[in-house]
């Protein structure tokens, strides 16, 4: 477990300023943003969706709200805009999707792009007797970007390809209704949030500037920022990330479990606790599922496993650290050795990083688009290396760590990077801490009580994984929570389900969001959170 040194880039009295100046700047937004919507209410009920002396009115124009609640089914059927291809061509169709951008050519024709859950396609709007009146492309020209809207129509395949559209088909419109309005100016445009640094440097050196998103402004207009390719395909593969463990440990006889988030003491010790009232009586957020994994153990489950909201109130300013991050937590029973605890991880995360690179190859190129990486480089067994011998393998390019103290970040990158050059992998297991940095209930070594039976497991230079055989014996393990600084009478019950006999067990705790971070090599871990929760963000 390395240990993150904590420097805050601002000191407490600017960290409040920059607070509430971001809340007022929201506050502004906002109330521009329901001016603008004020404006398109009354826009629409001034009947200008459609012009009443057109004979082919119904063929366009806005959805009444009432035809939008359950009103009927009528059994038609939507296409899925994916799913188009140039076998359809000739075929009518509807979809159902977004108007990423409108383009009027003429008053008698118009484009506009359709997307719908990262695939897009184009759209030709063309004046024709019976079918399509200029009343319609003009209606089509004045939708707000980012619309929902219903686009009926017939397939058709262009003779030139489409380099607007994921799809190589268009769709020749008949009818097109709207769903849903997105107000006139949206405070994030799309097209910029999915815009690549690559991209923005290279019109810069061309004499352009072109519009660059920062972070807080993608985080305060989240919703918006979610819709770029990119962001759809990061949380397809966290939800991938996700699945593969779940399925992969199912396999392998571990059993799913859900503990208590609300607790009477620390989990990890320490004071990086979310403290509240729990009818009176003092508690706090869960710092891991540690604690009532290990009881599950206790109870004969064998080998279990959790998928669920983690919670520490640390003053961490980093690229990797969030104040509440999903957790992907094991434990299971350890026959010999600890070494069958790190067997688990081998194989799980080789199996995991092998199907995502088959399953996810459209989310990881989308990904790549707007922050290019190179694949990860793994072993098909993976390397493991005594904390000992990453050390020496410091010292003899230079750098002096203390054999019994921790890894800091910087040391950390360093040593993947000699492992990497070294034995070419990016994903390696390190053994043998000391036991002085690592948590209360970790055994120590059976041949040096310095260190300990534990292991991290690292990506990309990066901790991702903090694993230990348990300290299983309940008087060993007060005197060490003691000697941790944790009041023993906290955590009584849990060192009481070992007084009932206990199997030796091990296990180890892993961050979704920071796996798909490193996977992807991603720089911040804000991008792997649908809404990150951090010292100085609790909205969206």
């Amino acid at each position: 477990m390395s240990s993150e040194p904590q420097n805050p880039p601002m000191e407490e009295e600017e960290a409040n300023n920059a607070v509430a100046q971001s809340k007022k700047a929201a506050k502004k937004e906002a109330a521009k943003l329901e001016k603008q919507r004020r404006r398109e209410a009354a826009d629409a009920a001034a009947g200008d969706s459609a012009d009443a002396s057109d004979p082919l009115a119904a063929n366009y124009g806005d959805v009444p709200l009432d035809d939008l609640q359950s009103k009927a089914v009528t059994g038609r059927k939507w296409a899925e805009i994916g799913s188009l291809t140039a076998e359809m061509e000739g075929r009518a169709v509807l979809v159902r999707g977004r108007a990423q951008t409108i383009r009027g050519v003429s008053k008698k024709m118009a484009f506009l792009v359709v997307r719908e859950r990262g695939f897009t396609v184009q759209c030709v709007v063309c004046v024709a007797p019976d079918l399509v009146s200029p009343q319609m492309v003009k209606f089509i020209t004045g939708l707000s970007r980012e619309s929902y809207v219903d686009v009926h129509g017939i397939v058709s395949v262009p003779k030139e390809p489409i380099k607007g559209a994921s799809q190589q088909v268009e769709i020749q419109v008949r009818k097109l209704y709207c769903i849903s309005k997105a107000l006139p100016a949206l405070p994030i445009n799309i097209e910029d949030a999915a815009r690549s640094e690559v991209e923005i440097e290279k019109a810069l050196q061309a004499g352009e500037q072109l519009v660059r998103v920062n972070q807080d402004t993608r985080l305060n207009f989240r919703v918006l920022d979610l819709r770029t390719p990119a962001n759809q395909g990061i949380f397809r593969v966290q939800c991938q990330v996700e699945n593969i463990f779940r399925q992969f440990l199912l396999s392998e006889g571990f059993v799913g479990i859900h503990t208590p988030k609300l607790i009477a003491g620390a989990s990890e010790g320490g004071s990086a606790v979310f403290k509240l009232d729990y009818k009176g009586q003092p508690a706090c957020l869960a710092q891991s599922p540690q604690l009532h994994k290990q009881m599950a153990i206790c109870g004969d489950f064998g080998r279990v496993f959790e998928i669920g909201p983690v919670f520490r109130a640390e003053d961490s300013f980093t690229h990797r650290h969030l104040c509440e991050f999903t957790g992907l937590d094991v434990e299971m029973e350890i026959k010999e050795h600890y070494s069958e605890v790190m067997d688990v991880v081998d194989q799980l995360f080789v199996a995991m990083f092998d199907s995502l690179n088959e399953k996810c190859k459209k989310e990881l190129e989308a990904i790549g688009k707007q922050y290019p990486f190179e694949p990860l480089k793994y072993l098909r067994k993976t390397l493991r290396l005594t904390f000992q011998e990453g050390v020496q393998m410091l010292k003899e390019a230079g750098i002096e760590v203390d054999p019994l103290g921790d890894l800091n970040t910087e040391t950390e990158r360093k040593l993947g990077q000699l492992v990497s050059e070294k034995y070419g992998t990016e994903f390696y297991i390190l053994h043998r801490y000391p036991l002085a940095v690592r948590p209360f209930y970790t055994m120590p070594c059976c041949d040096d009580p310095a260190y300990s039976n534990s292991f991290d497991v690292f990506i990309r230079g990066e901790e991702i994984i903090s694993g230990a055989q348990r300290v299983h014996v309940p008087e060993f393990l007060a005197t060490r929570a003691e000697s941790c600084g944790i009041e023993v009478g906290t955590i009584s019950t849990y060192i009481d389900s070992f007084r009932y006999g206990a199997p030796p067990h091990g296990g180890f705790g892993v961050g979704l969001e920071r796996v798909v971070m490193l996977f992807c090599a991603l720089n911040n871990i804000r991008k792997t959170s649908l809404f990150p929760r951090d010292p100085l963000r609790i909205a969206p």
